[in-house]
């Protein structure tokens, strides 16, 4: 751990020194802000007003003020430039440390891969001849739980003959630690059955596999791999390939750390008795409830706080979808809309409809693409509310309102499985949802007709406008200066740029 206390004596960027800033009544000197919009609430390093009030350090990267020279830069460049400086006043020298140290392999356990070395009175190490590898664990070994390895007991094991004279010699009791096997397991499983192919001159037949395979798209696990096993993993297949046996250059394309699950504050554990029993729960709630909470509650990589009021809502969200469908037990038709089709919808159902498509898209990406099915469920959510308030008064409007409840089904099923099959079956479907292709939105309906405009004169807003979806930029820019509010404060100011960001916002800078 880096440490605790105040120790680096920059209150406004690292949070205990804040906290001891305040208690102790010390200035807090803001020097990185987080984009330059912000620049403009201080000033330069001799000016009067950086001390504007802030709640907590800001301790991420960010523009550089109130620094002199380096005043403006990004975190990234001020490194940089300030290291310079030193290295040209002879006050210091840029220098890369390393964290690295050699480690000792060798564990003193059953639980590992053997360690390939003989030992013989005569030739004295000796390894084992790569024809005999791997060396294989005995089974007949007695577990005592007093500490010392079962193999120095393992005496059929312990012996053997010197591959180079042949005389009575002693096999290796100690093992490696297991961090040497889980380190390429992700190569070997490539191999399949054959594992004998790695240690032989196949290296065609092994390349070819792994070039199939290879790299891993996802690598999903714990915090607590990130440094130890991954940094293994990704130096076993650097030696692997650089003594010529594969072509894989890194092992894993993409790294998801998902977060633990706390209680009152706390990692639960058995120790802490803060642990929740999941068949209580599921008795109770249902096994989709407890699913759908545990989405619900917190992005992948966050913890996720447990809260007994958190699943009580995911059970009555459930409910709710429940209720629309057996509300409208009709056949739900898979409605498709052709583009000319939805201009002759009442704005009500236009409406829905549109947000049906938003909602798939949204749904979908927050799934394959973000991970972040806290996202989905909620834009789920919305969607209901929505085919909840809508009271169709037209065919058409039924027509939508049975699309909208379809997709809902549909998108609801990888959250809520159980709810979402036997409400297929309710709908009508004669066939497991689980047949049933994913929905696919179409960009054009899901479209906004309008969007609104958020505009900000030197980062702080000023105004906000409603404008045509699609429109160009410069369209955009001009509609942003003709805004009443934003022409008081521009007046008859100079210009330093105009700012678009599309669909969102626009930044005018004076």
């Amino acid at each position: 751990e880096y440490g605790t206390g105040a120790i680096m004596a920059v209150p406004a960027h690292d949070q205990r020194d804040f906290d001891f800033a305040k208690k102790y009544d010390i200035p807090v000197k803001v020097v990185i802000v987080k984009d330059s919009a912000e620049v403009q609430k201080c000033r330069s390093a001799e000016g009067k007003d950086n001390t504007e009030p802030i709640s907590q350090a800001y301790e991420e990267d960010g523009v550089l003020v109130s620094s002199a020279q380096f005043s403006n830069l990004t975190s990234e460049e001020a490194r940089e430039k300030i290291a310079d400086y030193l290295e040209r006043k002879g006050l210091g020298k840029k220098v890369v440390n390393y964290k690295l140290r050699d480690w000792g392999i060798s564990r003193q356990r059953y639980w590992g891969t053997p360690i390939p070395i003989i030992y013989c009175p005569a030739c004295g190490v000796v390894p084992v001849p790569e024809e005999e590898l791997p060396v294989i664990l005995p089974k007949d070994v007695v577990f005592t739980g007093k500490g010392a390895s079962p193999l120095l007991k393992a005496n059929d094991f312990i012996k053997s003959k010197c591959p180079k004279c042949g005389g009575s010699a002693r096999r290796e009791t100690d093992t490696m630690d297991t961090f040497v096997d889980s380190s390429w397991y992700f190569i070997a499983y490539c191999l399949g059955g054959n594992r004998k192919i790695a240690f032989n001159s196949e290296l065609s037949t092994l390349n070819s596999k792994l070039s199939y395979w290879m790299p891993v798209d996802q690598y999903i696990g714990g915090i607590e791999h990130a440094v130890l096993h991954l940094l293994y993993s990704r130096f076993f297949t650097k030696v692997i390939r650089d003594i010529g046996l594969i072509k894989v250059n890194e092992p894993f394309t993409s790294l998801l750390t998902q977060g633990m699950v706390i209680k009152d504050g706390a990692k639960m554990s058995k120790s802490k008795g803060n642990v929740v029993d999941p068949d209580f729960l599921i008795d109770k709630y249902g096994t989709d409830t407890v699913r759908v909470f545990c989405m619900f509650a917190a992005p992948p990589e966050r913890d996720l706080e447990w809260s007994d009021q958190g699943v009580e809502g995911a059970y009555r969200f459930l409910h709710r979808v429940w209720g629309l469908v057996y509300k409208n037990k009709f056949k739900i038709q898979n409605s498709k809309f052709k583009i000319e089709e939805i201009f002759s919808l009442q704005p009500s159902a236009l409406s829905l409809l549109r947000k049906t498509h938003q909602t798939i898209k949204k749904v979908t990406n927050s799934i394959e693409r973000d991970y972040h099915f806290n996202t989905a469920i909620a834009a789920l959510m919305e969607l209901i509310n929505e085919a909840t308030s809508f009271n169709p008064s037209t065919d058409e409007d039924s027509r939508t309102l049975r699309s909208t409840i379809r997709q809902i089904i549909l998108l609801l099923s990888p959250f809520a499985p159980h709810i979402a099959e036997e409400l297929w079956a309710q709908a009508g479907e004669k066939e497991s949802i689980l047949k049933e292709p994913w929905p696919v939105w179409d960009e054009d309906i899901a479209k906004e007709e309008e969007i609104e405009l958020v505009i900000q004169v030197n980062g702080k807003v000023r105004g906000r406008i409603m404008i045509p979806a699609g429109l160009d930029d410069e369209t955009i820019k001009e509609k942003a200066l003709a805004e009443p509010k934003v022409r008081e404060h521009i007046k008859d100011k100079a210009l330093k740029k105009v700012l678009v960001v599309k669909g969102k916002l626009v930044n005018i800078v004076i």
